[in-house]
């Protein structure tokens, strides 16, 4: 299974829209594209490995595995990137801003149900980020 993140860039965040077979799963929001340098960019455009990951703070969640240079990648709620991101991505239901959106829990729980069934299936999961064309 590989998700679709379509992304665009402002200067104040990084739009998404994630698809998979075509099909509308949510939006996303990271922070602006910074060169990679860690806890204040976006995530480097490219295929990620999604493997399930839990944590006190944002319960199950998602990690992408090998990102290079940096450590801890995650997509997990949030609403507001600059407030709430430290170089992750959060699913939105809807964008309200640029790097803002709403919504962001139930844009995560649809997103975990798909991924979820696929590697509870032994699928590898993958995410492909590029750039909107």
């Amino acid at each position: 299974m590989v998700l679709m993140l379509n992304r665009t860039y402002f200067p104040e965040g990084t739009q998404g829209v994630l698809e998979w077979n075509g099909t509308l799963v949510c939006y996303t929001i990271e922070l602006p594209w910074l060169y990679n340098q860690k806890r204040i960019s976006c995530v480097p455009e490219g295929e990620y490995v999604l493997q399930k990951r839990f944590s006190p703070k944002f319960k199950w969640h998602l990690h992408l595995r090998n990102v290079p240079g940096r450590d801890l990648i995650l997509i997990h709620p949030a609403n507001e990137a600059k407030m709430d991101l430290l170089g992750c991505i959060a699913p939105v239901m809807k964008h309200t801003g640029i790097g803002k959106g709403n919504s962001s829990r139930k844009a995560l729980e649809k997103l975990k149900v798909l991924v979820y069934e696929a590697l509870e299936r032994n699928e590898e999961v993958k995410i492909s980020i590029q750039s909107k064309k």
